[in-house]
């Protein structure tokens, strides 16, 4: 009873930073000085003209009618303009803004780039997850040994270097002087599954090198940390094999942390793996973002921004419910 109620409690929770998020960035955003209407208008402006741009986006409003209007449109769409008029736009629900730039819904936008980042993010995750466990578990089976050195030392090389320094080097290795991998691109998974993982394999490995050192040095501390513990002495003294001890017992426990970083690391890299996608030539969210700064599309900003924050939030959620279940008296300690 006690996990059905953390999960109920956490997910209400969840649901409310999400509110409060999406009118916190409508209001940073849109409280700017800067007027969209202006932008969209375009030079010559004449006062009429600006007066009809602002009237058909709806920044002629005062804030409070335009964060209303957001926030309904989210849930049951809006319209851009008079209804009655032919040039009025329509945005179903969810509607997150309308690119007047692009002339696109953002929530469409959004969607179409979001499979890139979600491929790079997931494969990327999976990997460095596997490399990072495995090599912190040998550290800590290993401890002061050459092999425990050695991962030290290439883990140094991982945290302190770059992504972008890392992604150009192995372009430059592996795509230009040593032609195995593809410069760069995204192939779509329905078009060609293997092309997909194939132009995705590069930074995948990139990333899982960079954050996979951070998973050893943490998987490494916390083994050792367990190892220490009565129980696993105690296991120990009962002859179980070291293979049993370290795997079902020690990892076991250790696990719990490390998986509550994974999701977290997880949600901030599907909402746009900025560097990346820019370094490998994938046009995802991070990408999206942006090319709407630089046209300072308020729509689109804040449409990314506020999927990108939910996606970490959601993130959060699904691992504090997976590590409840996994370990209920977290729930306990909790409510």
């Amino acid at each position: 009873m006690s996990v059905f109620l953390y999960i109920i409690r956490r997910v209400a929770s969840a649901l409310a930073v999400i509110a409060v998020i999406a009118m916190a960035m409508f209001l940073i955003f849109f409280m700017t000085p800067t007027n969209p209407a202006q932008l969209m208008c375009g030079k010559p402006c004449t006062p009429e003209r600006l007066a009809q741009v602002s009237a058909f986006m709806g920044t002629d409003l005062p804030w409070y009618s335009q964060l209303f209007n957001y926030l309904q449109g989210i849930f049951v769409g809006r319209t851009f303009g008079d209804s009655a008029s032919a040039s009025a736009i329509v945005c179903a629900a969810p509607c997150l803004g309308w690119s007047f730039a692009l002339n696109e819904p953002v929530t469409g936008l959004i969607f179409s780039r979001f499979p890139v980042t979600a491929s790079i993010a997931i494969g990327a995750a999976v990997l460095w997850m596997i490399i990072g466990v495995f090599a912190g578990v040998l550290q800590a089976v290993k401890r002061d040994s050459w092999i425990d050195r050695l991962i030290v030392a290439i883990s140094s090389i991982g945290i302190s270097s770059p992504t972008y320094l890392i992604g150009l080097l192995a372009i430059i290795a592996f795509a230009v002087y040593i032609p195995v991998f593809p410069t760069g691109g995204y192939v779509s998974f329905f078009a060609n599954p293997f092309d997909w993982a194939w132009h995705l394999l590069l930074a995948w490995i990139v990333l899982a090198l960079i954050n996979g050192a951070f998973y050893a040095r943490i998987t490494r501390s916390t083994m050792i940390r367990e190892f220490g513990k009565d129980y696993v002495r105690t296991a120990r003294a009962k002859g179980m094999p070291d293979s049993h001890v370290v795997v079902n017992h020690a990892l076991r426990n250790a696990i719990l942390p490390i998986f509550t970083m994974f999701g977290l690391d997880l949600g901030g890299l599907l909402g746009g793996a900025v560097i990346t996608e820019r370094v490998f030539s994938m046009h995802g969210l991070g990408s999206l973002l942006l090319d709407a700064v630089k046209t300072f599309d308020l729509q689109v900003l804040v449409g990314v921004t506020l999927f990108s924050a939910a996606l970490v939030i959601i993130a959060n959620l699904i691992v504090d419910v997976c590590y409840c279940l996994l370990d209920p008296r977290a729930a306990k300690v909790a409510l």
